[in-house]
């Protein structure tokens, strides 16, 4: 049962079944080489055990045996070449196969990064990434490969008998089908529950240790620590008790394993007895050769009801990749290029929503002319940063269009980040140099214009005074600078990159006043040419831009000069004045 829902899954699968046609060559010859490794293996032990008890038998035959001698050397050599090359071939196709997977499970999670994060917590991730890739990893591995190979072999051997004794090679057909065919059914059957439910206890485990590591100062302010590690210790035990079971099966069943491997073994033995009697030695020499080659044929045929038996565990970690929601790969429409001169952007009757929820935007019809300074206000909640992932392209309007001059925003794809630039509340500096860090908006930059930028924005003198200049290194998270300079760090990044549009994401949350009254005075003065689309929550600096709306409850409820609202609009008035404290 379990096996034909694994067949039910690879036949609809989207995610594992393509790389069987796109690297079908690799995989035949990995198939083809794995046969020959137990084909060799057997024929060595079949051919030294002839060998052997024909020398052994009159001293005379030594000089007949050439031909076994030189066999005898070519499977020796065969069998190790083999196998190498079996797991050179078997190992850089899967590895071909998973990182082309997890490039896609990237590229899924990546493009719809804000939707999957609702849809999935981050144990669920840490689960695809750690469990389920690994699976299907195994799947080939340790399912598709050796099986696959065993029942190569399993025929062949059943044809080679057949040839010598049609009844014997009947009778192996039935003892080897217990191995090939039995064996694994019954594990499916008996441990294959156990597998998945394995597989949905670790899984539980990823996600609620993430969850709680995530929240591991909630647990300790509420001192309830003790209880949290009592639950988890629970979890595990939990495990350890369904581990204990599966290997207490896998003990019986590769004791009866082996057990018919003797049975093969003794088989065999008064087989050859029968059929090849004779004199000068001839019943020793193919006894030994036809019960040797019994040994290292177990290497191939072992492994398979361990196999089959996590056929279960594959099933569900391929249904849970083809859960996920289909790769859209990055559009970059030939004309959507890095646009030249002033840049309009067009927002025409957007509506948004967000998966199983209500509608975030309502209607909203703006224009931003190029070179505009805007300001866009509202409460928390309102729909402010939901806009500007609409802006950029991150997100998708349910209705409407967003439009760049004429080009709608979706057609840029990665290419977005040529038209639009954006300087979020907490700007990251990595851990490199001042320099690499700078030329992240411009690889292609200068010293000379790394100093031009840092002059802009007012940092010139202060990265000359230190030792190293830009070579200096800035430590994690850049925390031995202030947050204002920061926020000057990035702007030097966002002029290195020559936008045409900057969008400032509540740049200047967490400064002080003063500083951040600097910071957007610097702002607005090197980025005069460009046009600006500033997210903010009050209004110092207001005066400052062109234009100022008011987002309440995903509409526009507000639009005009700074100076025409202060005049005229009541909100907007009673706004300024919470702002700077007259009430």
């Amino acid at each position: 049962m379990n096996k034909i829902g694994l067949f039910q899954s690879l036949k609809t699968d989207a995610w594992v079944k393509p790389f069987l046609t796109k690297y079908k060559n690799v995989l035949a010859l990995a198939l083809f080489l794995g046969f020959l490794t137990f084909f060799c293996g057997g024929a060595l032990m079949f051919n030294s055990g002839f060998l052997i008890s024909r020398s052994a038998s009159i001293p005379e035959n030594i000089l007949l045996v050439y031909i076994p001698i030189v066999l005898t050397r070519a499977f020796g050599i065969g069998r190790p070449v083999f196998r190498y090359l079996e797991r050179l071939t078997s190992h850089s196709w899967v590895l071909r196969m998973t990182s082309n997977l997890r490039l896609k499970l990237y590229n899924v999670v990546e493009k719809d990064a804000i939707f999957f994060k609702q849809a999935h917590r981050t144990g669920d991730i840490l689960g695809l990434l750690a469990e389920d890739i690994n699976h299907i990893q195994n799947l080939y591995l340790r399912t598709i490969f050796p099986t696959v190979i065993a029942w190569i072999l399993y025929v062949f051997l059943i044809i080679g008998l057949g040839y010598f004794s049609w009844w014997f090679a009947i009778v192996m057909l039935l003892l080897l089908g217990i191995v090939v065919v039995v064996l694994p059914l019954w594990s499916v059957v008996v441990n294959g529950a156990r597998q998945e439910k394995q597989k949905q206890m670790k899984n539980h485990l990823y996600t609620t240790l993430t969850d709680n590591v995530l929240g591991v100062s909630d647990w300790v302010f509420s001192q309830r620590g003790t209880e949290y590690v009592a639950g988890h210790k629970a979890l595990e035990a939990d495990l350890r008790t369904i581990d204990e079971k599966i290997k207490q099966f896998d003990r019986r069943r590769d004791f009866l394993l082996q057990g018919t491997f003797g049975v093969i073994a003794v088989a065999l033995l008064v087989w050859a007895s029968s059929r090849f009697p004779g004199v000068y030695g001839g019943l020793a020499n193919w006894i030994a050769a036809f019960v040797l080659c019994v040994f290292p044929l177990i290497d191939a045929f072992a492994p398979l009801p361990s196999a089959a038996q996590e056929t279960n565990v594959y099933k569900d970690s391929i249904d849970r990749f083809n859960a996920l929601p289909e790769e859209q790969a990055a559009i970059l429409a030939a004309n959507a290029v890095k646009p030249e001169g002033p840049v309009e952007l067009t927002v025409k009757d957007v509506h948004f929503h967000y998966p199983e929820g209500k509608e975030v935007l309502h209607g909203l019809d703006l224009t931003i002319a190029g070179h505009q300074k805007l300001a866009i206000l509202g409460r928390s909640g309102s729909g402010k940063s939901t806009f500007a992932s609409l802006l950029r392209g991150d997100l998708i309007p349910t209705e409407g269009s967003i439009l760049i001059n004429g080009q709608p925003v979706a057609d840029f794809g990665d290419g977005i980040s040529e038209v639009i630039g954006v300087i979020n509340q907490s700007p990251y500096l990595f851990h490199t140099t001042i320099l690499n860090n700078l030329r992240i908006g411009n690889e292609a930059a200068s010293e000379e214009d790394v100093w031009q930028v840092l002059d802009q924005v007012g940092l010139k003198d202060m990265v000359s005074s230190l030792p190293d200049g830009l070579a200096t290194m800035v430590d994690e998270a850049g925390l031995r600078f202030s947050g204002g300079e920061r926020h000057r760090l990035a702007l030097a990044r966002i002029l290195l990159k020559d936008t045409p549009i900057i969008l400032l994401d509540e740049p200047t949350v967490g400064l002080d006043p003063i500083t951040e009254q600097g910071v957007l005075e610097t702002f607005f003065q090197v980025l005069d040419h460009k046009t600006i689309i500033w997210i903010t929550h009050h209004l110092q600096g207001i005066s400052m831009m062109d234009r100022v709306i008011f987002i309440e409850d995903g509409q526009l409820t507000m639009s005009g000069s700074p100076a025409k609202l202060a005049a005229e609009n009541a909100h907007f008035q009673q706004l300024l004045a919470i702002d700077q404290g007259r009430i």
